[in-house]
């Protein structure tokens, strides 16, 4: 009887620590789970600073034009096409982002580029003109979300006002946000500018609304 009880004792013991084993192996899988993006995030915005700072190495010279994505963006102005020429280098960024109120700094690439995807980075969209081009428009896009690939996530946190930066041939743009609406979101985006200013817009989803985009307007100021 006593054996019995013994037996029943330790096979007690072995199946609790069976079960402390297995919860634990679980709360562990769940941590990483809910980690891995944020540990990606982490990853990406390393490999960002090194382009970043590989930038200075950067020459302008025949670009390639081939679109990657086809991004149907409508404006309701007239708006100069870039004829400038570039090479486009996938190891260095062409150009470089800034938003100090939301704490971004992020490269993107020239639309010829591989890279220039909005499932890998900052998109410019084909198009776009470059801020050394007169009363030219900068269109950017970039996913919001959750996800490691949503730069743009915390744009809904901009105000009328706030400066936005973008370095590109070694000379530092300043622009300054003027107006930020929402549009329908069905494929096709209306950017409503003054076409005698130089314009950086950017485009991303509305928070918590499935159903629309944001715009932000910004106008080069220095």
């Amino acid at each position: 009887m006593q054996m019995q009880n013994r037996l029943r004792v330790s096979n007690n013991k072995i199946k609790k620590s069976h079960i402390l084993l297995i919860g634990s192996f679980l709360i562990f899988m769940g941590i990483i789970s809910l980690s891995w993006n944020e540990i990606i995030r982490l990853r990406d915005e390393v490999y960002s600073d090194m382009r970043i700072a590989m930038m200075d190495d950067y020459s302008d010279e025949n670009a390639v034009t081939d679109t990657v994505e086809d991004v149907p963006i409508v404006e309701n102005v007239d708006n100069e096409t870039n004829n400038n020429s570039y090479v486009v280098d996938y190891s260095k960024y062409l150009a470089v982002l800034e938003i100090p109120r939301i704490g971004l700094k992020r490269g993107f690439y020239n639309v010829g580029s591989k890279y220039n995807n909005i499932q890998y980075n900052v998109t410019m969209v084909q198009g776009s003109t470059l801020p050394d081009v007169e009363n030219g428009n900068l269109i950017l896009m970039a996913h919001s979300g959750d996800a490691y690939i949503s730069y743009f996530a915390y744009l809904y946190r901009l105000n009328v006002g706030d400066m936005i930066y973008v370095t590109y041939g070694g000379r530092r743009y300043e622009y300054q946000l003027v107006n930020i609406y929402e549009v329908e979101k069905n494929g096709i985006v209306s950017i409503q500018r003054n076409k005698f200013r130089t314009t950086l817009t950017m485009v991303t989803c509305t928070k918590n609304n499935d159903y629309t985009q944001t715009v932000y307007i910004s106008e080069l100021v220095g």
